[in-house]
């Protein structure tokens, strides 16, 4: 496919972390470091969105020199890397994540609730380290998620199922036909995600271009998973990790090189970097 959209300036990035950035060893290799810098060098502003929480994001945010509102919780936080501003935040109805501690349950299904930017859950079913690269934040180990719902002061951000693949595709299946009041999405192979209402990448992306007085034709946004996909169609140049799931890649105006040939920066080389903006 010869280069889309190769005549616009773009002046915002948006990548997705992991599988786009960031590999199972959570490190950023020095290409897409140098990537990022040189493009911010030139004038694109840049920034993360992710499915993870703003304490766990931020460390990525400071290695590269990132000093805009980061999109975090799949887009259901926007808060600021500098000033730790607030700028949006939704939650899910507590009824409604009572309901699905209960489906839970009768599946031993694996949850863990993102609460306050702090993860909770019932039991440790993987190594601790898997949690700590994987999900971030602190993991805080309780005899009844529900009654942690019930009993704090905020609402819960969100929830992730981690199961193996293929029973991944069927919690999805479920939670889609079943709940009609949240957004189900697919952050990683072993990531059912259950989100607030309305809650997705290209909302929160299209608010942080109109925060920075930029057209959607001028918004660069790169990712891997179904959670990208929305993001990903909005921008003006909308671009899919190689590896990529087929509904990410169906959706992309270009198909990068995969993680493991730093294929972000290889988009970021090739569309702001040699095309010269």
């Amino acid at each position: 496919m010869d280069d889309p959209r190769a005549e616009l300036s773009f002046r915002l990035l948006a990548c997705d972390l992991d599988g786009t950035l960031v590999g199972d060893d959570m490190t950023l290799s020095p290409r897409v470091r140098q990537a990022l810098a040189r493009a911010q060098a030139r004038g694109v502003q840049v920034t993360l969105a992710t499915g993870r929480s703003f304490p766990d994001t931020l460390p990525f945010a400071r290695a590269l020199n990132i000093s805009l509102p980061l999109i975090c919780y799949q887009g259901g936080l926007i808060k600021h890397a500098v000033n730790g501003e607030l700028f949006y935040r939704a939650t899910m109805p507590r009824a409604l994540v009572l309901e699905v501690i209960a489906l839970a349950r009768v599946h031993d299904w694996h949850l863990v609730l993102y609460l306050d930017e702090a993860l909770y859950v019932e039991d440790l079913r993987r190594p601790s380290h898997f949690y700590d690269g994987f999900l971030g934040g602190s993991i805080n180990l309780v005899d009844d998620l529900a009654t942690v719902v019930q009993n704090h002061p905020q609402e819960p951000d969100k929830f992730v199922f981690v199961a193996e693949e293929q029973a991944a595709d069927r919690i999805q299946a479920m939670l889609t036909a079943h709940f009609r009041q949240m957004v189900v999405v697919r952050s990683h192979s072993l990531f059912v995600e259950g989100n607030p209402l309305g809650v997705n990448k290209g909302t929160a992306l299209e608010w942080l271009a109109g925060y920075l007085n930029i057209s959607h034709a001028q918004v660069m946004a790169i990712g891997d998973q179904g959670n990208d996909v929305a993001m990903i169609e909005w921008a003006g140049l909308g671009v899919a990790m190689g590896g990529a799931d087929q509904v990410v890649q169906a959706v992309a105006d270009w198909v990068a090189p995969p993680l493991s040939q730093d294929g972000a920066a290889v988009a970021v080389e090739r569309f702001l970097i040699a095309s010269g903006l």
